[in-house]
């Protein structure tokens, strides 16, 4: 099955019993715009689901500038919002599925495998004239069991550990410019990791908000040699993630995130850097 679900049929079971909906609406710039979103309207019954709050942990002087959660703390808030293993979950924001891909990714990583997230975004859905609604849902918790997949994430030391191994594949999911070090809006370093290759995350999309369809993503991908391990890390740990949802699409089985990313990366100062300026 695919990894996406439409906005009409997210309508049609918007008020399904087995299914939890999340509102991952969230902008760098401004944190606290997307729940003020949220708070206006939003998918009925959704709930919210913080990028800082809930899906990132507190920023010290290592991890990143989005760090994981613990998955104590992250079964905690599944919990809550009442996902447990016979729920199937739906994730939709208005970053071109960026925030709602880190969602999904999570509960990949957490071994709840009936996640999925939703095509078109929030403004499209709100458009076609389906169910919206400003009321905040009632939480009905339930108790969710993490069964950790290890191997889909890689720390500093990992990549490390592979950037000089021909048999792994590192994938740097950020825009060109950052990506040779031509402009770096946000960290206090620019360049990349050695030997990691291009590839945006934005290139998985035929236009904003909506996903190459499968065949397009497995073009993509076309001469990729399956067996070969791949990293992906982009400056958070957030759109890198868009990368691993589209791959996992594609086909590609070995893939893992760097949670801490660049911005990680770059908190080591002994760690190595590219910097292409031409």
């Amino acid at each position: 099955m695919s990894n996406f679900v439409s906005p009409e049929w997210v309508n049609q079971k918007v008020n399904s019993a087995d299914i939890v909906i999340f509102d991952c609406r969230f902008s760098l710039a401004e944190p606290s715009k997307g729940y003020e979103l949220y708070k206006n309207d939003h998918i009925e019954g959704a709930i919210y689901a913080d990028l800082n709050q809930h899906l990132s942990s507190t920023v010290s002087t290592h991890g990143g500038r989005h760090p994981l959660p613990s998955v104590n703390i992250l079964s905690q808030f599944f919990s809550r919002c009442g996902v447990d293993q016979e729920k199937i979950v739906v994730a939709y924001d208005d970053q071109s599925g960026s925030m709602a891909a880190r969602l999904w990714w999570i509960l990949k990583y957490l071994g709840h495998d009936t996640v999925y997230v939703m095509q078109g975004g929030y403004t499209h859905y709100k458009e076609k004239g389906y169910v919206i609604s400003s009321k905040m849902p009632i939480e009905k918790p339930a108790h969710f069991t993490s069964k950790v997949r290890d191997d889909m994430l890689k720390n500093k030391d990992d990549v490390l550990c592979e950037m000089k191994n021909d048999g792994t594949l590192i994938v740097d999911a950020r825009e060109f410019q950052r990506y040779i070090g031509k402009i770096e809006p946000i960290d206090h370093k620019a360049g990349h990791i050695p030997n990691a290759i291009n590839i945006p995350w934005e290139s998985h999309l035929r236009e904003p908000g909506w996903w190459k369809s499968r065949q397009d993503l497995q073009s993509m991908y076309d001469g990729m040699d399956e067996k070969k391990p791949v990293i992906v890390y982009c400056g958070s740990g957030v759109t890198a993630c868009v990368n691993i949802l589209a791959m996992d699409e594609a086909g590609i089985a070995n893939k893992a995130l760097y949670a801490g990313s660049w911005s990680d990366w770059i908190s080591y100062v002994e760690n190595p850097i590219i910097k292409e300026t031409t």
